[in-house]
């Protein structure tokens, strides 16, 4: 994950370096609209400039795709936004989504339970997103605080209280000890291991003419 700007931040799948690249890009335009108009970048404008910029390199010979997709979370004056962004220069807003290796299941999951999501708190939705999260893992894996981020735009949790936000919901990362909160929450997955049918034993079965 990477911060944008005080209301904006990001989740990659992909090449790392590309990431850079492009939220450096982001971070200048976030920067422009602060030092020119003195106000945050609205967010569709953002994820406009960074589809235009990854569309150019579909187009042009001796250029690349950028090898990187994203999910952008931010919040602004008409509220607060989620949108993928892929590496053909497309991106589309969301209620909720997910990328990545194995991200059908979390898919999945988010379309059987966004109708929820409306009235939600803030702790609610985490629990939803790590739900989903957990859907991708291998059978034997679990998430934990090694391999688990939390990337929040808006007001403190539960767990944040005792906090000091700045502006009361800037994009942070929640990350080691900050998330054992929200992982001690989550119901045990459930066992899908189904127990052997029961054999007729080693009796001979006589076959028909």
């Amino acid at each position: 994950m990477f911060r944008i700007d005080d209301h904006v931040g990001i989740g990659i799948a992909g090449l790392t370096s590309d990431a850079r690249v492009l939220s450096n890009f982001m971070r200048q335009q976030a920067m422009g609209s602060r030092m020119v108009f003195n106000r945050a970048i609205p967010v569709n404008r953002l994820v406009s400039a960074i589809a235009d910029k990854a569309q150019v390199n579909t187009q042009e010979y001796g250029r690349r795709p950028y090898g990187v997709g994203f999910l952008i979370i931010g919040q602004d004056q008409s509220g607060p936004h989620l949108y993928e962004f892929s590496p053909s220069g497309t991106a589309y807003e969301y209620y909720a989504m997910s990328i990545g290796a194995r991200s059908q299941s979390a898919k999945t999951y988010l379309e059987k339970n966004y109708e929820s999501f409306e009235d939600a708190t803030l702790d609610q939705l985490i629990n939803h997103g790590l739900h989903a999260l957990r859907e991708t893992l291998q059978q034997d894996k679990e998430l934990t605080n090694l391999n688990t981020s939390i990337g929040i735009v808006g007001p403190r949790g539960e767990a944040e209280k005792g906090t000091a936000i700045k502006g009361g919901g800037a994009f942070r990362i929640l990350q080691d000890e900050k998330v054992d909160g929200y992982l001690s929450k989550l119901e045990p997955k459930e066992n899908t291991t189904t127990a052997a049918a029961p054999t007729g034993g080693d009796e001979d079965v006589p076959m028909e003419g």
